[in-house]
């Protein structure tokens, strides 16, 4: 089965950066996120990451995610993003998430600690930045 191209959002204010990589099985998620309407923002997305998962078996995959802000309706939608990501490893895909945060960002770790609790076939790496 062919791969979709890479799927590429740049930044804005308001809006992180998107890079999934299908053919390197590498997504990357970075800046802050409180778009206006996080449902259409991450919509094509996830739809991009459902479809890319169809045609993984036992495949290793990166989820790099570095944002230094996201609100709640960001929040539900990342929620959605792990649950099909751990679907995605408990059907024998091996999913590594990479939480990236600012180590005096207590409100980032502690939500990356709950994703760990949450989504316990992720394999998930706390990766703490010291800011400059």
């Amino acid at each position: 089965m062919q791969l979709p191209s890479p799927l590429f959002i740049t930044a804005t204010p308001s809006s992180p950066e998107i890079d999934f990589r299908f053919e390197q099985h590498t997504l990357s998620i970075k800046g802050e996120s409180y778009p206006e309407n996080a449902a259409a923002f991450y919509g094509p997305l996830i739809a991009a990451v459902r479809s890319y998962l169809e045609s993984c078996r036992e495949a290793e995959i990166s989820v790099n995610v570095s944002l230094a802000y996201f609100n709640s309706s960001s929040t539900k939608m990342l929620f959605t993003l792990f649950d099909i990501l751990n679907q995605a490893a408990i059907d024998g895909n091996h999913v590594r998430l990479n939480w990236y945060h600012d180590e005096d960002d207590d409100t980032i770790l502690e939500f990356g600690q709950e994703l760990q609790l949450d989504f316990t076939a992720l394999d998930f790496c706390d990766h703490p930045v010291r800011s400059s």
